[in-house]
């Protein structure tokens, strides 16, 4: 398990079953700032909103945001989520 910012990236057995490809390798940009987390390889997925990503073997990884540490990630499958607050109004996502 892995935090940058309002990320926490849990490592996962598999991709779940209907995960779409997706054709960018930003997984979240930051609400205040407009900053990026953005990987720099492997390939993201997206079902019913939540995101994961798969490091192919071999291969180290960053996800880089410039207000955050630069995390590596080694082969494997890995989910991301977004941590979230209540209001008075419902749940929203903190912004990063």
């Amino acid at each position: 398990m892995k935090r940058q910012g309002d990320l926490l990236i849990i490592r996962v057995e598999r991709i779940p079953s209907g995960a779409r490809p997706q054709n960018t390798r930003i997984l979240a940009e930051g609400e205040a700032t407009g900053h990026l987390h953005e990987l720099a390889g492997g390939e993201v997925y997206e079902k019913q909103g939540t995101l994961f990503f798969k490091i192919g073997h071999g291969m180290e990884v960053e996800l880089t945001h410039p207000e955050h540490q630069t995390l590596v990630f080694t082969p494997g499958t890995y989910k991301v989520v977004r941590q979230r607050e209540y209001e008075p109004e419902g749940w929203r996502y903190v912004s990063d």
